[in-house]
């Protein structure tokens, strides 16, 4: 069913788009969006995004690793490095305390209406593009591949099935949430 989509461009844009639109539905209707629960969420006094993020990650790698089981879907996990995350973290940092938006907030921010999303937030990230691209070969070579630990999953690291890892980290997770719930942050 999936492999099928992969010869069909359109198919995956319009797929893509209709996955946007939900998901930054999503983010809106979750409070996301909003310049204040971002800002909470900084100074530790709103959990609403952490809320939704580990919401996300439970369904997806549930979802993923379900679709792969089934044969209806692929990993491809990208190479990865110390070096990598921390420009990138660095980066998305920056631009995230600066403004009070991450890239995804940003575009449902934008849908919103808000001018500081759209100037700041669209303009940071077009300017953080353009610098990580101007530096990239001065980057690649010198700390973007320190500490390159491959594209290895954490299963494939603890060799053992996906689905001994899985779940127990969706319960960890969930627990996490009941937690968070529960001390009414």
């Amino acid at each position: 069913m999936l492999t099928g989509l992969h010869s069909k461009k359109g198919a995956q844009l319009a797929l893509g788009l209709l996955a946007g639109i939900v998901f930054g539905f999503l983010l809106q209707k979750g409070g996301a969006t909003q310049y204040d629960v971002i800002i909470g969420q900084l100074l530790f006094e709103d959990f609403t995004v952490v809320k939704i993020m580990l919401s996300a990650v439970v369904v997806g790698m549930i979802g993923v690793h379900l679709l792969r089981s089934l044969g209806l879907a692929q990993l491809h996990p990208k190479q990865g490095s110390w070096g990598s995350i921390l420009i990138g973290g660095l980066l998305f940092g920056c631009g995230f305390a600066t403004l009070g938006y991450c890239p995804g907030t940003v575009a449902g921010a934008v849908g919103n209406g808000h001018l500081d999303a759209l100037i700041g937030g669209v303009g940071g990230i077009l300017l953080g593009a353009w610098l990580f691209a101007v530096l990239y070969p001065r980057l690649q070579a010198t700390i973007l591949n320190k500490g390159d630990f491959g594209d290895i999953t954490l299963p494939q690291l603890l060799k053992v099935n996906a689905w001994y890892v899985v779940p127990p980290a969706a319960a960890g997770l969930v627990g996490l949430l009941a937690l968070l719930e529960w001390a009414g942050l």
